[in-house]
């Protein structure tokens, strides 16, 4: 299929992405509205949640990129190609995160979704944040200036390093420089802790710090798990959506597929690695401050289980289990609608991790005078459309990168291995 065919199918579906997204973000701003004005963070957790799920995706791309690039691998050239298209995507995720970044300036109570930002906020035990001794010792980080540093910080460390290595892999299309190479390993020996820093501090501090009691160690290493992950499962579903509509069909080879789906094999093993360390050290050690977490995760106050019980469940054996028996089988490797199957299982149970790390919450009810209400697992239509409207727009940006670069890196100087590779 000639270039100017499939820049043509990537402006089609790009436009199309971008209409979709409109509409979906339009619906989803409403929601968000509604709970800016009724005080009401549920629908502005559902923004959060989108913006997590499409972030941690290109993410770990970015991450993924950057160890081929330092192990020197060959053979994902052609996918690296796609990876980058991906990247486009992130400054228009930092502007879509610029509505959670502006209720602490704007909000009557800048503490309505992350509620150590108002010392005012109800906290249980009858006192406001403010009060409360955890706060007190970690205001020194938890405070609106610093973390509105930090959130900054970290999309100029994605957004930088993907924009160079898009730089350096399209001008080697063009100029046939081995140095844009070399740069590109450089920095990725570099950008990986950059990285490592920036995924590190934005998920304790939109998701961990929702609950900034608790403490935990493990976390920006969940983050990057489940971001690997989420990743290489898109990458699955995206090149062999590419390979049948022309863009790189007769490219992608049974081979690619099948690494890549070791790889998910891999960081699927990772994850329940991490996910069951953290909580079998919290478990064992037994600390109120610690274990709270997990308890509002299966159980309300009084003793009673509750929704996210079930949630929890199906993590180990939906997110879990499941995948690691299925791509222990090596025709769920080959076998292209087995791989893709899989992949959207993952990306499924993805989505359910990142609601399970987001929505639980104590709530304060003033007709309790001891205890709290926990926040309850649900779906919402906000929820739905959020998840479109910023997919839309990773899309949408995707199929623009996609017509000013070629399909594959056609004067990388290992682009003959990665066409040419085999199991």
């Amino acid at each position: 299929m000639s270039s100017d065919t499939t820049n043509s199918q990537a402006s089609k579906v790009g436009l199309i992405a971008l209409v979709v997204g409109i509409v979906g973000i339009v619906i989803a701003l409403f929601g968000f509205k509604q709970g800016w004005d009724g005080s009401d963070v549920r629908p502005i957790m559902s923004w959060l949640i989108s913006l997590a799920f499409w972030l941690s995706i290109v993410v770990g791309m970015l991450f993924l990129v950057q160890i081929w690039y330092v192990f020197h691998a060959r053979w994902p050239t052609i996918i690296r190609r796609q990876c980058e298209h991906c990247f486009a995507a992130l400054p228009w995720l930092l502007l879509l995160f610029l509505p959670l970044l502006a209720i602490p300036f704007l909000h009557e109570n800048p503490g309505l979704l992350w509620k150590w930002m108002d010392g005012n906020n109800a906290i249980p035990g009858q006192i406001t944040v403010a009060e409360d001794p955890f706060f007190q010792w970690k205001e020194p980080y938890l405070n609106i200036g610093f973390f509105t540093f930090r959130a900054l910080g970290s999309f100029l460390i994605f957004i930088g390093i993907a924009a160079l290595l898009r730089k350096w892999s399209f001008d080697a299309d063009k100029t046939g420089n081995i140095n844009n190479t070399h740069y590109a390993r450089r920095l990725s020996a570099l950008g990986l802790f950059l990285c490592a820093t920036g995924a590190t501090v934005a998920s304790i501090d939109w998701f961990k710090s929702l609950e900034y009691h608790w403490f935990s160690t493990m976390y920006g290493v969940w983050f990057f798990s489940a971001a690997i992950r989420a990743a290489l499962s898109a990458i699955i579903i995206l090149c062999v959506i590419l390979a049948a509509k022309g863009y790189l069909k007769g490219i992608l080879k049974q081979a690619h597929r099948y690494d890549v789906a070791c790889m998910m094999l891999a960081f699927t093993v990772f994850w329940a690695y991490i996910s069951f360390s953290q909580y079998f050290l919290i478990y064992s050690a037994n600390i109120p401050e610690e274990v709270f977490w997990y308890n509002i995760r299966e159980k309300n106050f009084d003793g009673t289980v509750n929704s996210w019980w079930w949630v929890s469940m199906g993590l180990i054996f939906g997110h879990f289990l499941t995948p690691f028996l299925l791509l222990l089988w090596y025709k769920t490797k080959v076998v292209v609608w087995r791989t893709v199957a899989v992949s959207a299982w993952i990306l499924g149970f993805h989505l359910l991790d990142l609601y399970w790390n987001i929505v639980p919450g104590k709530i304060v009810d003033a007709a309790i005078t001891e205890g709290y209400l926990v926040r309850q697992f649900s779906v919402t239509f906000y929820d739905v459309a959020a998840l479109v409207g910023i997919g839309g727009i990773c899309i949408f940006a995707m199929c623009r990168s996609m017509g000013k670069a070629e399909p594959i890196p056609v004067r990388d100087p290992n682009i003959l291995t990665s066409i040419n590779y085999t199991e």
